[in-house]
């Protein structure tokens, strides 16, 4: 009698065992696929921000030297650094995976400083002979 309750037990513990591992792995994956989807979303805004950017910079620097504009842009979080090299808008951001770089390339050549962080910049873009000037307005 004793023995049947004592296989039951475990009978039982293995079940539950297995439970908590299934549920486990499903949690796990869940977590990997969850953290995924914000990069992705991440990533996306990145793009949308630089985008914006860029076609604004170069509309400005093609209408000529007086031409200025400003413009609302929302920074999603995770951007450590925005800088400018020459025709190029680099975005130094982290994610899940560790930190990512990100260059998009204008065909103008860009310079200003925007500081990183998460939220709405407004941003003031204005064309000089050479370049376009990108700062932003507090």
């Amino acid at each position: 009698m004793a023995r049947n309750k004592a296989q039951s037990a475990i009978e039982y513990l293995i079940v539950i065992g297995f439970v908590t591992l299934a549920v486990s792995i499903v949690l796990v994956a869940a977590y990997f696929y969850i953290g995924m989807s914000r990069d992705r979303i991440r990533q996306n805004q990145m793009e949308a921000l630089a985008t914006k950017i860029i076609n604004s910079a170069e509309s400005v620097f093609y209408s000529g030297e007086p031409s200025q504009v400003t413009i609302i842009v929302y920074a999603p979080s995770g951007i450590n650094e925005i800088e400018f090299l020459n025709y190029d808008l680099i975005i130094t951001a982290s994610t899940s995976s560790g930190t990512m770089k990100r260059a998009f390339t204008s065909r103008v050549i860009l310079t200003g400083n925007i500081n990183p962080g998460e939220g709405t910049k407004r941003l003031r873009i204005k064309a000089e002979s050479d370049k376009v000037v990108i700062e932003q307005v507090t």
